[in-house]
């Protein structure tokens, strides 16, 4: 075996074991379930991450609204960021838009890696201290901040960033066929 099969042969492999470990169906379904409240309650679901999360959010936002029939956006506008980043500091902007734009019947998701990104703790934070409904999609360390103090949460063992985004990918689309 070459060293570009021998690779494959190990990326696939751990690739295939990730997927077989986030097979937690009760998770899945309650992190559902919590969606169905937010359309029974007339709200709305906010998405929000960084980097290749905050793309993810884009998306989700978008099949969440188109698929799952339920209003839902992400923070994700450059001009959002900014603008608050520039008045309240990168570390805030989460928090400011939590504040301006979502509602207590509504629900924020946030996506992220680490689930330690300063903005993003911030903003669960304001979430809970506003009793606004929240669940999380992390990876990396198993006691991510995230992942501990979200309503509902979905978790990924793995630090590699490709990996965790494809299967917050993969869940975000298999809650949505759900």
């Amino acid at each position: 075996m070459n060293a570009d099969e021998e690779f494959l042969k190990n990326y696939w492999e751990e690739y295939t074991k990730l997927i077989i470990e986030c097979k937690e169906d009760e998770k899945i379904i309650s992190f559902r379930d919590a969606i169905k409240e937010t359309i029974s309650s007339k709200g709305k679901l906010y998405f929000v991450g960084n980097g290749a999360s905050a793309s993810l959010c884009s998306h989700a936002a978008t099949d969440f609204t188109k698929q799952a029939k339920i209003e839902s956006h992400a923070f994700n506008d450059h001009n959002l960021i900014t603008a608050l980043s520039n008045d309240y500091g990168y570390e805030n902007w989460v928090s400011k838009a939590i504040e301006y734009y979502v509602k207590p019947c509504d629900r924020v998701i946030f996506i992220s890696v680490s689930g330690n990104s300063p903005n993003l703790v911030n903003g669960l934070k304001y979430a809970r201290k506003k009793n606004i409904p929240n669940a999380s999609l992390t990876g990396s360390n198993i006691n991510n901040f995230l992942k501990l103090n979200s309503d509902y949460s979905l978790w990924v063992n793995s630090n590699s960033y490709n990996i965790v985004e494809s299967i917050h990918t993969l869940l975000i689309t298999l809650i949505i066929d759900l």
